[in-house]
């Protein structure tokens, strides 16, 4: 189990990242009038970054190459 974890921690430093960005983005920019899909609601804002956080950080994560 800590090898997996071990082996994903870019996913999961991604999934906080994005969620915190996603929280700050409702709460400072938001939207004004409630009709904003991702940006009205605080939880739906949240959760859409952490799982963009999440793709984005696997993006990068290094595949190990076997010799």
């Amino acid at each position: 189990m800590k090898k997996y974890l071990a082996a994903n921690i870019l996913v999961y430093i991604g999934f906080i990242t994005g969620a915190t960005a996603g929280f700050l983005y409702w709460k400072f920019v938001g939207c004004s009038n409630g009709t904003c899909l991702i940006t009205a609601n605080p939880y739906i804002s949240t959760v859409y970054g952490a799982v963009m956080g999440g793709w984005v950080f696997s993006l990068v994560k290094k595949e190990k190459k076997d010799n």
